[in-house]
């Protein structure tokens, strides 16, 4: 009978179980191969090549075809290098991609806005030869107390932080990162259904010497523009975002729908007053008035509250009026010399006619001055309000005459306009600078603020905030080299 098996007997032994005597080198998850004769490494390898003959690489025909979006063909002879796409050409037959052009213009010479919230104390603009006079607020309000005297406009919260200055770590100009930043945000926005990417193309328009030839205004091409389901060309505009870019890259942005109108414009309609001149001609006026002493800053005070749109423009224009009443008709005479015509108007104007561009201004000052600008300038048509004028003394009355030119006049007489030369509203261009400006800029196919008041500026298609009204032409596709040939 066979003994019952011990429990202990088939303990392993460590010596017969291992091949080797590393337990490490037995249990690591790579082992190298049983046979190192059958092992070639890099140096095998190397030397059976120069033993054995390598065969000529296959002849590459020439590229005949149409690219694919998928792999578009560079070519590379001669120094040059091209590469063939077709994300912005012209849409295949039966589809059809919105465009959207965004020209972003570097603003060189425009103050940071400081944190600091300000008084609502204003004072009157300087006029012409007079140097600007200090804010209230920077002697009656220290830095380390309050931003006002008032609780009632005391902020009920701190002031958001002012963005990281981009532009001074990567140029003063447009730069490569800018682009890429401001690509990068705007892949950010849903696209039309059966899009996937977003496709892009630049071009500089203008380089600025001072910048070492950089470009300072440049001109993106987006395609597909984000889905119009999602957001609308006038809330893109005004999207936070955008206005976060411009404050961190200095720069403005103008969106633009990418339409054979947006190149074509054939009326050109401008404000007068901190338009096409620097300054405000009622407040020259009222500037003339030695009694009483502060009749000058009164009518300044109104006249900077009804451009903010706080009052409403006809009834506070009437109230203007009345001040001046007793002045002399010649007034407006010896006012001609004074008006400082904004830079970069005079050469506007005379590249706009080369075009075939029709030209109006549509003042809510007066006529007698609008007028004579305008034929100084070459514009043809002039509209503005007309004072009553005693034919006893020859001086005002403190009253108008007919309709006031205010934003509902201006929005009608910019109608009347384009009806009367057969343009259509889609290439029709306003630009201004006021609250009563806004109407105007509506009706166009495209509104411009120019260094405009805040809230001009957040309502227009368009704003522009440079040293010269020059940079209109930009909107339209102009490159430099095109306007210097326009404006010679």
């Amino acid at each position: 009978m066979a003994s019952e098996a011990n429990p202990r007997q088939g303990r392993p032994s460590m010596t017969s179980a291992m091949r080797s005597s590393s337990f490490i080198k037995e249990h690591q998850q790579y082992r190298p191969p049983s046979k190192p004769e059958n092992h070639y490494g890099i140096d095998t390898v190397v030397e059976d090549l120069q033993a054995s003959k390598i065969s000529s690489p296959r002849q590459i025909s020439p590229f005949n075809g149409i690219p694919s979006a998928e792999n578009p063909p560079t070519i590379v002879e001669s120094g040059v290098s091209h590469e063939l796409s077709h994300p912005n050409c012209t849409s295949a037959p039966g589809t059809k991609y919105d465009k959207l052009v965004a020209t972003l213009f570097y603003k060189s010479t425009s103050p940071r806005v400081s944190n600091t919230v300000h008084s609502p104390v204003r004072v009157p603009s300087p006029t012409r030869g007079q140097s600007p006079k200090p804010h209230a607020s920077d002697s009656e309000f220290p830095p380390n107390m309050s931003p006002s005297s008032s609780i009632d406009t005391f902020p009920l919260e701190p002031p958001a932080g002012e963005p990281e200055p981009l532009d001074h770590l990567y140029g003063s100009h447009i730069s490569p990162m800018c682009i890429t930043s401001f690509l990068h945000l705007m892949s950010t926005f849903p696209l039309p259904p059966g899009s996937a990417d977003l496709n892009s193309a630049h071009r500089c328009l203008k380089l600025d010497a001072a910048h070492d030839y950089h470009p300072t205004v440049v001109e993106l091409t987006m395609s597909p523009a984000p889905s119009l389901d999602y957001l609308s060309l006038e809330d893109l505009r005004k999207h936070e975002l955008i206005y976060r870019f411009e404050r961190e890259w200095n720069t403005d942005v103008v969106l633009r729908s990418d339409t054979l109108w947006r190149r074509y414009p054939r009326l050109v309609v401008f404000d007068m007053d901190s338009t096409l001149i620097t300054q405000e001609v009622i407040d020259l006026l009222a500037a003339t008035i030695q009694d009483p002493p502060d009749l000058g800053a009164r009518v300044a005070d109104i006249t900077h509250r009804a451009m903010l749109g706080e009052l409403e423009f006809d009834g506070a224009f009437r109230e203007r009026v009345k001040l001046l009443k007793g002045l002399p008709a010649s007034i407006f005479t010896k006012l001609r010399p004074v008006l400082d015509v904004t830079n970069g108007v005079v050469p506007l104007l005379r590249a706009l006619r080369k075009l075939g561009v029709k030209t109006a201004v549509l003042s809510g000052g007066f006529l007698p001055l609008t007028s004579w600008l305008a034929g100084e300038l070459g514009l043809d048509y002039a509209h503005a309000n007309e004072v009553v004028i005693d034919e006893t003394t020859g001086r005002l009355t403190g009253e108008v005459k007919g309709r006031i030119v205010g934003k509902e006049r201006k929005r009608e007489l910019l109608i009347e306009i384009a009806e009367k030369e057969g343009i259509a509203l889609e290439q029709v261009v306003a630009v201004g600078d006021g609250a009563n400006d806004l109407l105007m800029m509506d009706a166009a196919g495209l509104g411009v603020a120019w260094n405009a008041k805040p809230r001009v500026q957040m309502e227009a298609g368009a704003r522009l905030n440079g040293d010269s009204l020059l940079d209109l032409l930009y909107l339209f596709g102009f490159s430099g080299e095109d306007i210097e040939t326009l404006i010679a």
